[in-house]
């Protein structure tokens, strides 16, 4: 898969349901996937709450969308971050470095509980990045 970049969306408490709406207007193939899908320590108030979903369209769309984590706020306005994604490590680990320089790292760019080496980041600028390598399934 070439990398990609799209907008990624966060919301309070109702992904699902915005990212079906999403799927009703583009159409195309969305998946979900909850917190508790992932494992981990999870609430049962958070479980069924979307961690993850992505729409890809026909059209060659790509959305990405999920409910704020538990324990951040959600802000209406700065709710969204751009996502770098791919498996071309050393390409995305080159966008990372450069992102984060002179900004914040507020997840570093590590090996994660779903496989995946993600980070997270604010540019120096304020704009929000996630950058996800998507690791061989084998």
């Amino acid at each position: 898969m070439p990398s990609r970049l799209n907008p990624y969306i966060s919301f309070a408490g109702n992904a699902r349901e915005a990212m079906e709406f999403y799927k009703s207007v583009l159409g195309g193939n969305l998946r979900l996937n909850t917190y508790a899908d992932i494992g981990g320590e999870t609430s049962p108030a958070d479980a069924d709450k979307i961690m993850h979903g992505m729409l890809e369209t026909e059209r060659g769309f790509t959305l990405m969308g999920a409910d704020t984590p538990p324990g951040m706020e959600h802000q209406p306005g700065n709710n969204f971050s751009i996502s770098l994604s791919g498996e071309d490590a050393g390409e995305l680990r080159g966008y990372w470095e450069k992102l984060s320089a002179d900004g914040t790292v507020n997840v570093p760019l590590e090996k994660q509980m779903w496989g995946d080496t993600f980070g997270m980041c604010v540019d120096r600028f304020g704009i929000s990045w996630m950058v996800n390598i998507n690791e061989s399934q084998g």
